[in-house]
């Protein structure tokens, strides 16, 4: 389990991030039109995992913003917004932001994504949403970076995370 803050304040993770090397987790997250969206689907792309706790807090709309602008200019890349927020919230954000670049999935049904992804928060207020963390897959599906934010408040590493492509 990874050890996070909140605002300095501890909070704990079910389990930690894929390793970097290894085959990522198959997914299964829902769109904003409420259609499925498999791991399989994405095949053959770089993939950047954005995954937070709620487009509802300013640092987790940041990354979506920051993301959004990032992956206009890459090749063969497909930036994944990952929450436990209803597809509707999603829809509605990217819509209002005019985000067009990045893909918004929900894994609010049973979220099965932030357990095998050990990104599920185990305790405190955020409980049962996920943590904020960043996630590098390969055309092959295999990991190649991540990274666990340890304050939750806190922006990803995003020099880092495109270096990694």
């Amino acid at each position: 389990m990874a050890k996070i803050t909140l605002k300095g304040n501890p909070i704990k993770t079910v389990g930690t991030l894929p390793k970097i090397g290894k085959k990522a987790p198959k997914f299964n997250l829902i769109k904003t039109d409420l259609s499925k969206a498999k791991s399989k689907d994405f095949k053959g792309s770089k993939l950047i995992l954005n995954i937070f706790p709620s487009l509802d807090t300013g640092t987790c709309a940041a990354s979506v913003r920051r993301f959004n602008k990032e992956v206009s200019e890459l090749e063969n890349t497909k930036v994944l917004c990952i929450s436990r927020d209803l597809p509707f919230a999603q829809s509605r954000f990217c819509g209002a932001e005019g985000l067009e670049n990045v893909i918004s999935l929900s894994d609010f049904a049973k979220g099965k994504f932030g357990k095998a992804y050990g990104v599920t928060i185990e305790d405190g207020p955020l409980a049962n949403l996920h943590s904020r963390a960043i996630v590098i897959i390969n055309e092959e599906g295999v990991v190649t970076y991540t990274e666990q934010v340890p304050e939750i408040v806190d922006e990803p590493n995003y020099e880092a995370a495109l270096k990694a492509l």
